[in-house]
């Protein structure tokens, strides 16, 4: 299993390194279809920030926690992964899905362009990646490992590409384009 580390505004010396390695590629135990990990530690505001993001054969999990110490901050972040991973092998035997085809997006297909409006105006981060076939319940899943608000996803039934969203008073949203 593949283990990448970056660090920005930070160093991780050799024994920090071959302790995350170590324990990073031990999540291969709780789901072995994880292919890579990235391990990406800054500093900021007093505190050491570690994210870690794991890419399960296209289904991506994300954690991202801070702590005074870097190493309390991985084993924060690690632990969340650990839980994550743990719902989604739930949720594949609940739905019985593990023979089914890839659910969600490569990390590689990201890519970051220059903001292209004035300032006041500004976009600050762009991305780009392949939309893959996927169902609403799917997308939602997938929303919810990475953490995010809204989810964007090639609709399966319809062939549309829609967006599901978290609701302030619960529950999910789906909006869907008219035809």
């Amino acid at each position: 299993m593949d283990v990448r580390f970056v660090a920005r505004n930070a160093v991780i010396d050799d024994e920090l390194r071959s302790y995350m390695r170590e324990k990073v590629s031990k999540l291969g135990k709780f789901f072995n279809r994880i292919l890579d990990n990235q391990v990406l530690v800054s500093f900021g505001r007093g505190m050491h920030n570690v994210e870690i993001t794991s890419n399960a054969n296209g289904v991506i999990m994300r954690s991202e926690e801070s702590a005074p110490d870097m190493r309390k901050a991985f084993d924060k972040a690690l632990k969340n992964i650990e839980r994550q991973i743990k719902r989604h092998n739930d949720y594949l035997k609940d739905r019985a899905l593990l023979r089914t085809r890839d659910i969600s997006f490569n990390l590689e297909g990201f890519v970051e362009t220059e903001p292209l409006l004035p300032a006041e105006e500004e976009i600050v981060k762009t991305k780009r990646f392949p939309l893959r076939p996927m169902t609403a319940k799917e997308a939602t899943m997938q929303m919810e490992l990475l953490g995010h608000e809204f989810f964007l996803f090639k609709n399966v039934e319809t062939g549309l590409v829609n967006v599901v969203y978290k609701r302030k008073n619960g529950g999910f949203g789906l909006i869907e384009p008219l035809e």
